[in-house]
């Protein structure tokens, strides 16, 4: 019987397209009768964001093994989250967790080390392209991830927390994430890592040549995975 799996949201926005994927995956890769139980729950948005700006990472944590212990009392028999920005207190938040966690960077360095990649990009919040989240697992295979920028790091942080938080962006933001995207292309990366689950949003296949690499795209199909083991 496939596993019933948690779901602890972060971005509202970001949950609700995670919860998407989960059910496209488990309709690719399983008879209707065996698709996931899927529980999900949220604390409010801007208990994250006042942490995160204090980076209180306890704080954060707390708020996630809140999230994961009612899922499991749900019935959850594994739990994960889409967000990026969290990641780094998933380790404290795994501490005593009732059930095991799914996480993402493992299953995108699989991902890319795979496709014989060796020089990335990543977009995201600066608390995850300024931090080893993803430039450690992937380092350790010699594989190289660029940052944005200085001035770029600014306004996709800006973007992120000012409009893809909300569900929408203007197109003059469109139009920044995807210059962001061309500049890896001329620093001779071959790849990008979309590490904010909103800005596939904006970033899609049809604006750039790059292999993109979606986080929350390649653990809903992990997580589909580790519930049919």
């Amino acid at each position: 019987m496939t596993k019933h799996i948690g779901i602890v949201g972060v971005s509202p926005e970001g949950a609700a397209l995670f919860h998407r994927q989960i059910s496209r995956h488990a309709s690719r890769l399983l008879p209707p009768s065996a698709h996931p139980r899927i529980t999900l729950h949220n604390e409010p948005l801007a208990l994250y964001i006042d942490a995160l700006r204090q980076q209180d990472w306890e704080h954060v944590a707390q708020l996630l093994r809140r999230s994961a212990e009612l899922v499991a009392r749900c019935g959850a028999q594994l739990v994960t989250t889409p967000d990026n920005v969290v990641i780094h207190a998933v380790h404290m938040a795994q501490v005593g967790s009732p059930v095991p966690w799914v996480t993402m960077p493992d299953l995108v360095a699989k991902a890319i080390i795979a496709d014989g990649k060796k020089k990335v990009g990543i977009i995201g919040t600066k608390l995850v392209t300024e931090s080893s989240t993803y430039q450690t697992p992937l380092g350790l295979h010699g594989i190289h991830v660029f940052a944005p920028e200085p001035a770029e790091a600014d306004l996709i942080e800006e973007i992120i927390f000012g409009e893809l938080i909300y569900g929408h962006a203007r197109p003059e933001s469109r139009a920044a994430m995807i210059g962001v995207v061309n500049g890896f292309a001329a620093r001779g990366c071959d790849g990008v890592i979309l590490a904010s689950s909103e800005v596939p949003l904006v970033v899609t296949p049809e604006t750039t040549p790059l292999r993109l690499y979606d986080p929350l795209d390649i653990l809903a199909e992990g997580a589909v995975r580790t519930a049919m083991a």
